[in-house]
């Protein structure tokens, strides 16, 4: 039996485990799925004594796993200098990246945004934010202002993306200056630590649509900011890691599973885990 994991830190949260073990019961695979917590030092060692055919890779590992890849990358991934799924190649790892086909399809198909022509803020300039800033310029959206407390990580996403005139980098201090806009995305990992995001309210035009990658408790904060700045939409990161679970699935077993069920059951779960509280 083929073994898989996730690899993070923190990672007792993970919903990937219970997400890949219902994909390999719909589609017939005999796997096993763990999750490993793992930090940027002990990632490597753990990674080769575990023995995985293939892994995710979560906060705060995706920069690393995309250096421990070397020339071995999708093109996805050398475009956005992170990694978020490995896959064995004998003693070697490929590396590929499937958060932003993740979030556009979830955003797109489940939830019904058109992305084209929207002006985005994306809050955050780590692995998670370099995984989806390369599909959501390819899904059309107009303008991109990345903000991150660290300016020379935002200006290194920008100069990543490679289009100067559409992907701008911005300080934090900047953040009242800088106008509405129609899609604003939280990608720092602020919330996971307890940290709560202090932003302006005019951040939101009319009609905005509000994501956090992250997803339960962690996203709880800047959804309810979103609200109360009378964004049109607020979306968790669910429905992204399911997406960009299939999609993993598939490159380790040529096959992609259905979504819907799987993201259904993990939704009522949380709804009901919020209702209990």
């Amino acid at each position: 039996m083929k073994h898989y994991a996730v690899f993070g830190s923190p990672i007792s949260h993970s919903q990937s485990p219970h997400i890949h073990t219902a994909f390999a019961k719909q589609t017939g695979i005999a796997m096993k799925y763990t999750a490993i917590e793992a930090d940027p030092d002990s990632f490597p060692s753990l990674l080769a004594e575990s023995g995985v055919d293939g892994a995710n890779v979560t906060l705060p590992l995706k920069e690393n796993a995309f250096a421990l890849c070397g020339n071995s990358l999708s093109a996805r991934a050398q475009r956005a200098g992170a990694v978020n799924t490995l896959i064995r190649d004998g003693d070697n790892w490929r590396g590929d990246n499937t958060d932003g086909l993740g979030l556009v399809r979830d955003l797109t198909e489940r939830h019904g945004l058109d992305l084209r022509q929207r002006r985005v803020l994306l809050l955050g300039a780590g692995g998670a934010a370099r995984g989806v800033a390369p599909a959501l310029l390819d899904a059309g959206i107009r303008e991109m202002v990345v903000v991150n407390r660290t300016p020379a990580r935002a200006d290194a996403l920008m100069d990543a993306m490679g289009e100067p005139g559409r992907v701008h980098a911005r300080n934090w201090d900047s953040l009242p200056t800088l106008g509405g806009f129609d899609l604003l995305i939280n990608a720092t990992s602020a919330s996971r630590s307890g940290q709560l995001l202090e932003l302006p309210m005019a951040l939101a035009a009319p009609r905005s649509d509000a994501v956090d990658l992250s997803y339960g408790e962690a996203a709880v904060g800047f959804l309810a900011w979103a609200r109360a700045a009378r964004c049109h939409k607020t979306v968790d990161g669910l429905g992204m890691l399911v997406e960009q679970a299939a999609e993993s699935f598939r490159l380790w077993h040529g096959v992609r599973p259905e979504t819907d069920a799987v993201y259904a059951e993990l939704a009522a779960r949380s709804a009901a885990l919020f209702t209990a509280d």
